[in-house]
């Protein structure tokens, strides 16, 4: 029997969560060999420690490299909120310049339009400014997601022996079931002449 040390990490759905095989705690993550012949629940945290399994290299890198971009992402999610909050600010503040100007309503109504233009031609810069820099961020964060951690895992030697046992143990057990069923496997009743 020839089982590849090779495991793929999957996860199912949160209500499907059953017994991790080391230490019995529920749990949606799975390992499962590339050909379905064997898989087995197990914790996150078992998938860490290196006693028991180590990730591959490539996805490893993979995973380091998916770490960064989460950093990556969460920056630029703090510098877009941080260009909305100065806009929102900035937008006071003229608010309250036009309430200034508003009650200093002059003797000159053409100049008072003349503002008023003015100030909307550079709320609509401001606003269109901001929607670009907010995109140009947004198109940055939006970038491929990778997972959190690697998805392809080799067992180290003790763990992997013990698989393969199981397996073994489990086909011999079917083997002999088999076995009992067929009724020739038996010897006859021996006969006896008189």
């Amino acid at each position: 029997m020839s089982l590849p040390n090779i495991w793929h990490h999957r996860r199912v759905a949160d209500s499907s969560a059953k017994a991790c095989w080391i230490c019995y705690k529920p749990t949606p993550s799975v390992l499962i060999t590339p050909d379905n012949k064997d898989f087995f629940y197990i914790c996150v945290g078992h998938l860490k420690d290196r006693q028991f399994c180590r990730a591959d290299e490539d996805e490893a890198a993979a995973a380091a490299a998916a770490a960064a971009a989460k950093k990556d992402k969460e920056e630029l999610d703090r510098e877009i909120e941080k260009v909305k909050q100065e806009y929102e600010e900035k937008q006071k503040r003229k608010k309250e310049k036009r309430k200034e100007k508003a009650k200093e309503k002059g003797k000159d109504k053409e100049k008072d339009k003349d503002a008023k233009k003015a100030d909307d031609e550079e709320d609509t810069k401001d606003e269109k400014a901001k929607d670009d820099k907010v995109k140009e961020l947004s198109e940055a964060k939006d970038a491929p997601k990778a997972d959190d951690g690697p998805r392809i895992y080799s067992l180290t030697k003790n763990f992997y022996q013990m698989r393969i046992d199981r397996l073994r143990n489990a086909e011999i057990a079917k083997r002999n079931r088999e076995r009992l069923k067929n009724p020739t496997a038996f010897p006859s009743v021996p006969s006896t002449s008189p």
